[in-house]
């Protein structure tokens, strides 16, 4: 990526003159069935743009309560979209269908407009658990003229672990997101796709958002690398996650973690001890972090070899969180 960097060739974006950043967005939205695609500096931006292309200031979205675009944005919605979530339980990483239909059914009880459903796939907070393609589907048919976004930051883990393309998982969504910055391991940035009208908008809403950039094709040229070399290596970042799963429940058996749930990069669990034991863990070498007060999360990724497994392996087998 080092290289590619150093050898791109770049232009102004502002203008659409970087042939790197071009050859990005032409790439992503073919490798996701769409129209066209916009190069952003993060996937925050992205869902930012996203909503305010998708929704009008006071407008209804419909998301699960765990979902990043919700709970990891610092409020950003509100903030840029001057929109409002109905939230729904997604504790097992998809929407429940009939959760959704009821709060769309509420508008004829005075309620505000739903203007969209937005999933995530990967489910972060979940412990990285993908979306059948059919249930999307499913969902999207049952939304009549709404449509449905999917924050994709973590797609391309779901297309290792199901086997289902990228554009099989777009399809059922007006506008998809993916992080070129996780698994795909590039420095920078993330891609937003969908109808070329609705990328036209988005790329005012990028400039709105302080989002546009000038010869930044030396980060595209790290992205194109990503696309090319990164996607079917996550298969080892899951292997090794699964390994760590493992390892985990039999530390924490008072967890009750249910290992089937880490199908991806992302090992999650729920435990009363939860930023202690990251604390501590930390202490001996072993980093994670907490994404809600009982729920621990660690995360593999392509720094992580089986040497470092063999590591937390024996971290593990003589730990015990300290008494309070």
């Amino acid at each position: 990526m080092r290289d590619a960097m150093a050898a791109a060739v770049v232009g102004d974006d502002g203008y659409g003159e970087d042939p790197a950043i071009n050859e990005l967005e032409l790439r992503y939205a073919q490798r996701v069935g769409k129209e066209a695609a916009v190069f952003v500096p993060s996937g925050v931006m992205a869902n930012q743009i996203a909503l305010r292309v998708l929704a009008q200031p006071g407008d209804v979205v419909v998301a699960g309560r765990s979902q990043h675009v919700v709970g990891f944005e610092m409020g950003a919605a509100s903030r840029n979209a001057a929109i409002q979530f109905a939230t729904v339980d997604d504790s097992n990483g998809v929407l429940d269908l009939s959760d959704v239909l009821e709060v769309i059914d509420s508008e004829k009880d005075h309620q505000p407009h739903v203007a969209l459903v937005c999933v995530e796939n990967t489910h972060m907070a979940a412990g990285g658990v993908p979306w059948d393609a059919e249930d999307l589907r499913v969902l999207a048919r049952s939304l009549g003229d709404r449509p449905v976004y999917l924050d994709g930051a973590r797609l391309f883990n779901a297309v290792v672990a199901t086997g289902t393309s990228a554009a099989e998982y777009s399809a059922p969504a007006i506008m998809v997101m993916s992080c070129l910055s996780k698994g795909l391991c590039a420095p920078v940035g993330s891609l937003l796709a969908g109808p070329t009208t609705l990328i036209e908008r988005a790329r005012i809403e990028r400039k709105r958002l302080g989002g546009a950039m000038r010869q930044a094709g030396f980060l595209a040229a790290a992205g194109l690398v990503a696309l090319d070399t990164m996607v079917d290596r996550l298969k080892d970042d899951h292997a090794r996650a699964r390994q760590l799963a493992d390892l985990f429940a039999a530390a924490f058996p008072e967890s009750n973690y249910d290992t089937s749930t880490c199908r991806t990069n992302i090992v999650a669990f729920d435990h009363p001890q939860a930023r202690q034991i990251v604390n501590e863990l930390a202490q001996r070498g072993v980093e994670g972090g907490t994404v809600a007060p009982r729920r621990v999360r660690f995360v593999t990724h392509a720094g992580i070899g089986d040497d470092d497994v063999d590591f937390v392996a024996d971290v593990l087998a003589h730990f015990t969180p300290s008494s309070h």
